[in-house]
């Protein structure tokens, strides 16, 4: 496959596996050993756990507000398989199959969303930002990582992910720009799960698909089917080879669906219908890769039963060893801004700590 033959203008879905889990483009299909499919498989099964272990936890109090994830596995675990450990992972806020391949432990993601500062703190090489909330302003970022690696003449490469919403930001646009005109190694993912909160694709621009933003920056653009593992991790892994090679900048847009809300925060029932919901479950990108993981006799309920109850443990045993025991402290809030806090910052502290012993 070469991301050329899927001009954006066509309108043209690049995919491999259907919702039936049959290879249904022999060519590109992926040449993964059973040990990686299993290892992908197991991934996904771990994404949709924990998420929904959070959304319990939250329901229950016991967390902040939460950004599910469920229905956009392979889109995030496709995409992250494809690079390498000294390529950069540049998140926004729903990236959490990304996060596990590229190795965030769970213990740091479950206690970002637990309100607590060392959540984005990340181990030694693991080359992954922080997450980002403001809409589209992590692209920059990815945008001048590759900059400063052509400088460095570092060949690594940095992966931007985006929602649909994030497409009409001012932010999305200037960060595909400059990484076009200075040929900056950066892949720029877009997860098109069709809603940003509660504002649908079809309103959110004229384009015909997204992947048709890279005309005007004169990069590649390609539509991917979302929920299809392979046809994910095939584009990306062209495109970041691409990049790598120094030919410059790709766009991918992932046509996938956001099963559940926005955030913890979102009535998703107000916006739209359950019938349009029901349609995507058949579509469901941990069935479809199920589907045809059981045909080829690769997964047996046996190994997948015992995985569940594994993983369903191990996400339990790790909430609990934070909850209640990982306030923030509230120096930290204000100290890691900077290698050296400056004087305004000290000064908002010294504020804030009188505010909290009753002064003024």
């Amino acid at each position: 496959m070469r991301l050329e033959d899927y001009n954006p203008l066509e309108d043209r879905s690049f995919s491999i596996l259907d919702p039936d889990g049959e290879i249904i483009n022999e060519k590109d299909m992926p040449d993964f050993t059973d040990e990686e499919l299993l290892y992908l498989y197991k991934t996904m099964l771990y994404t949709r756990i924990i998420d929904e272990k959070a959304l319990s936890y939250q329901r229950q109090g016991r967390m902040l507000t939460y950004a599910p994830n469920t229905g956009q596995e392979a889109a995030q675990v496709g995409s992250a398989y494809a690079m390498k450990e000294e390529d950069w992972l540049v998140p926004a806020f729903r990236e959490l199959g990304a996060w596990l391949v590229k190795g965030v432990p769970l213990k740091n993601i479950y206690l970002y969303w637990y309100g607590n500062e060392w959540g984005s703190y990340m181990p030694e090489g693991v080359r992954v930002l922080p997450i980002s909330i403001p809409i589209a302003s992590q692209l920059q970022h990815a945008a001048g990582i590759g900059m400063a690696n052509n400088i460095k003449g570092e060949k690594s490469v940095a992966v931007g992910y985006v929602g649909d919403g994030g497409t009409s930001e001012g932010d999305f646009h200037e960060a595909l720009n400059f990484a076009a005109v200075f040929k900056a190694p950066v892949v720029f993912f877009i997860q098109n799960n069709q809603y940003a909160i509660s504002t649908p694709r079809s309103i959110q621009t004229m384009s015909k698909n997204l992947a048709l933003k890279a005309v005007a920056y004169n990069m590649p653009g390609i539509l991917v089917d979302g929920n299809d593992l392979f046809a994910v991790y095939v584009a990306t892994k062209e495109a970041i080879e691409r990049a790598r090679n120094g030919e410059g900048p790709s766009l991918i847009e992932a046509y996938t669906y956001r099963l559940g809300a926005h955030t913890t925060s979102d009535d998703p029932t107000k916006y739209r219908e359950d019938e349009e919901v029901e349609k995507w479950k058949n579509k469901d990108p941990i069935l479809r890769f199920k589907k045809y993981l059981k045909k080829k006799g690769i997964l047996t309920d046996e190994w997948e039963e015992k995985t569940i109850e594994e993983l369903e443990k191990e996400v339990m045993e790790t909430f609990e060893s934070i909850e209640n025991k990982s306030d923030t402290e509230i120096d930290d809030i204000f100290k890691y801004h900077y290698e050296t806090m400056p004087p305004h910052l000290e000064e908002q502290l010294n504020e804030y700590k009188a505010f909290l012993e009753g002064g003024k």
